[in-house]
């Protein structure tokens, strides 16, 4: 009965508070205690009991009330951070002030005339909590600092969110101020040793601060995209900031809490149907922290922080700590107890038990992928750790199966950009190349063809699947993908015969005249795969029979393309047909075998699923930058300009042609998928007077396929095999192939050229990307309680399938 009176006492309090149109004095602790004081509701009843409408009222017809019960709520919390909540009542009084400051926030933040108000001091308040006569400049807070500092120690606050290490009696309290919160970090990981008894209670009180402490940070929500890419969070610039005592220890108990989970337990089969995971929630909760806080980009300019909580001479910005204490794990066992504990978590949804729906699933890898590339990209140690063992490979076969899964729902685009970004970023590195030869044995259910081979076979064989079944929004993908190929190319060993006739097909499907001339980029495409080919050719000869074989057999695709036509006729007839046939790459001539046990076809969302609008990517050539392989194995940066003078060098000639001069620069990047996709009909319903490919055009590129070495090898072996099967009568495959493996080259092709790869680089652009598909993940994944659902976010739009 009690909690039915207390809800009731509760709606009655927003009723009053909803309907006076004269303010309500701050000292009337009366009216504002029933918000907190008495009530035992759940966020759930929270977010029910006060509903959106009635917020948005308060705030445009009695702005001050709301201003008041903000300001009432956060002097609650910052009592509380002083006394520890000795008493049950004090802690109920956090909960409920915390529950209600994460309802209110966001329809704080969309109104663009309120924003500032958290960021203003409150007038002849002090510091909140302390008396009037507290003049030093402590007293001059603004409450959007209080209330983070208040946070930030209610995080650590014995009996309530970490274990009491108290000596004395039941009435000792420890005193909160010179507490050392580092001997409270929550899980042993990196840089903490012990291992704290787990409590459901303190995991939930954990989440809750969380959660409100990431409302805070979603004011990032509310401001539009914008092409300059450095607009620092105020709330994490200060909460991750030297004024925050707790900084090290937070990010220390984030990150431990976050890798140190199993969500399997004790492995006892539907263990998580029995018992409710508190864990799981405070790791949701802890990894989404993680990647909005760990947001700066090193290489930009910070916004000056808010002067009232800076020295004058500090003016450029302090660092962000997390960042800051990423970027500097450097001993072996924490690169190993990361690594481990992202790829357990990771796998997670791949595992396969005999038992339908036995093991729990969880659902936030999204987040933990986003993490990963966090942690690669600011701690360079790491990512050379990743590829320094075979490790790697624990976090790229399930990315691949992610990828593979999410071909054909066009909700996941951002799930797909995500894991294409983290293979780009690996793939820049020789590790990488050379890792993918080891044999693959795993039973993983992808509904792709079964094949014997290594993880080099499992990545192309995916790669063709995303691009000849996946959906058409994954066009801008295409040349990611391929570049990853060519990357890893030079160092892999040996393809199977279904991995190799793969590539051969994507060859095939992109060298048809009509996609070749049916847009200003598609040629591009036949570039890397030739530049793949050549790699391999020339480097990994003698173990590639399977490859060699599949391009003797295709001969007559690398002769139409040496024989491309090039007159306006042949071009214009080659445009008509693509108008009787839009399908963008032909699906059959690939025969499609037996899909390994287990797997369940890739399909599209189900209708009325929520997605969160992406800002467009940037091209290839703004994502990545060239380095040439020298002879000891180190790289060399490429200077644009000279790969673009050398057509005659062919290597390099390949990737010359694989510059964009589509126009798509920095301007393009900032329009939203909604908007790009607007201009990209506008633009196809007048294809006809925008995109007109001429002679000219053809002969620039055409001039410059790297097709010397190809030529060269059909030259030498095609007569050897045809004799051979003469000779012999040969129909067998095995014997053609036994001939080719002892064949050799050596002496007959052309000088190889220098190994070029591409690495990714950060830019404006990826920031900007980065940021918006992070929080669009955030916003999708709060829906208990749907912190922001309805509210009026501008970062990205969201939409139903």
């Amino acid at each position: 009965m009690g909690n039915t009176d207390s809800k009731l006492k509760f709606r009655k309090a927003v009723i009053q508070l909803t309907t006076k149109t004269q303010p309500v004095e701050a000292t009337d602790d009366a009216f504002w205690d029933q918000f907190w004081a008495d009530t035992a509701t759940t966020v759930q009843d929270t977010f029910a009991l006060v509903p959106a409408a009635e917020i948005r009222a308060v705030r445009e017809e009695s702005p001050s009330n709301l201003a008041t019960l903000c300001y009432k709520a956060v002097e609650k919390l910052v009592q509380a951070a002083e006394s520890g909540c000795p008493s049950e009542r004090e802690k109920q009084v956090v909960l409920n002030c915390t529950r209600i400051l994460t309802r209110i926030l966001p329809y704080i933040f969309e109104d663009q005339d309120w924003r500032g108000f958290f960021w203003s001091t409150v007038p002849g308040a002090g510091r909140a909590g302390m008396d009037e006569m507290d003049d030093d400049d402590e007293g001059a807070r603004p409450l959007a600092e209080s209330l983070l500092l208040a946070i930030a120690d209610l995080l650590f606050c014995p009996d309530f969110t970490v274990q009491s290490h108290r000596r004395g009696g039941p009435e000792s309290v420890e005193d909160m101020q010179s507490l050392d919160s580092c001997e409270y970090i929550w899980e042993a990981g990196v840089g903490f040793a012990q291992s704290p008894p787990l409590n459901y209670i303190h995991d939930l009180n954990r989440t809750e601060l969380l959660r409100l402490l990431l409302t805070c940070f979603s004011e990032a929500m509310y401001l539009p995209p914008s092409p300059d890419g450095n607009i620092l969070n105020p709330w994490v610039t200060f909460f991750c900031s030297t004024e925050n005592r707790h900084a090290l220890p937070l990010f220390t108990s984030l990150i431990n809490v976050v890798c140190a989970y199993d969500p399997v337990g004790y492995g006892i089969p539907y263990n998580h149907l029995l018992f409710s995971d508190y864990r799981e929630q405070l790791v949701e909760q802890a990894v989404q922290i993680l990647i909005v806080t760990l947001e700066h980009e090193g290489n930009q300019p910070h916004r000056a922080p808010s002067p009232s909580s800076m020295d004058e001479q500090d003016s450029a910005g302090p660092d962000n700590l997390f960042v800051n204490y990423l970027s500097r794990i450097h001993r072996e066992e924490d690169y190993d107890f990361v690594l481990k504990g992202l790829a357990r978590l990771l796998t997670n949804p791949l595992t396969q038990t005999y038992l339908p729906n036995s093991t729990k699933k969880i659902q936030f890898h999204q987040e933990l992928l986003v993490l990963f590339w966090k942690l690669c990209d600011f701690n360079k140690k790491f990512l050379f750790f990743v590829l320094k063992s075979s490790d790697v490979l624990d976090v790229l076969v399930p990315i691949l199966y992610y990828l593979n899964d999410a071909r054909a729902d066009q909700s996941r685009v951002g799930l797909m950009h995500i894991g294409v970004f983290i293979l780009l970023l690996l793939s820049g590195e020789r590790n990488f190349g050379v890792r993918l030869n080891k044999p693959f044995s795993l039973h993983v259910p992808m509904d792709i063809p079964v094949f014997t081979g290594t993880h080099a076979d499992l990545l192309i064989v995916v790669f063709h699947k995303i691009i000849t079944s996946g959906h058409q929004r994954l066009q801008p993908l295409y040349d990611c993908l391929l570049t990853i190929v060519v990357n890893v190319s030079p160092y892999l060993k040996s393809l199977s015969m279904v991995a190799a006739n793969k590539l051969l097909h994507l060859l095939e499907a992109f060298s048809t005249n009509w996609f070749l001339f049916s847009a200003a980029q598609n040629h591009h495409l036949v570039f890397f795969l030739l530049e793949a080919f050549n790699n391999i050719i020339q480097y990994q000869f003698d173990g590639n029979c399977n490859l060699v074989y599949a391009i003797i057999r295709k001969r007559s695709v690398f002769h139409q393309l040496a024989n491309l036509p090039t007159d306006p006729a042949s071009i214009q007839k080659a445009l008509q047909r693509k108008k009787k046939s839009p399908d963008a790459i032909s699906r059959t001539n690939s025969l499609e075998t037996v899909s390994m046990e287990g797997s369940r076809p890739a399909v599209p969302a189900e209708p009325g699923t929520l997605k969160a609008s992406l800002v467009a990517m940037p091209g290839i050539d703004k994502l990545t930058e060239k380095s040439q392989v020298s002879e000891d194995g180190t790289m060399v940066a490429v200077p644009q300009t000279e790969t673009q003078r050398s057509p005659e060098h062919s290597g390099l000639a390949g990737a010359s042609d694989t510059e964009s001069n589509s126009g798509r620069d920095t301007e393009d990047v900032f329009y939203t998928e909604a908007e790009m996709a607007r201009r990209r009909l506008s633009s196809a319903s007048s294809a006809a007077t925008y995109w007109n490919p001429t002679p000219d055009w053809v002969l620039s590129w055409k001039s410059k396929l790297p097709l010397q070495t190809i030529m060269r090898l059909l030259q030498v072996l095609v007569p050897q095999v045809e004799k051979i099967c003469i000779d012999k009568g040969l129909t067998d495959e095995s014997e053609i192939l036994k001939f080719l493996q002892h064949g050799t080259l050596v002496g007959l092709l052309p000088v190889p050229h220098p190994i070029l790869i591409r690495k990714y680089q950060a830019n404006a652009g990826t920031a900007m990307w980065f940021r918006t598909y992070m929080w669009g993940v955030v916003y999708l994944r709060n829906v208990d309680p749907p912190i922001w659902y309805d509210t009026d976010v501008r970062l990205f739009e969201i939409q139903r399938m």
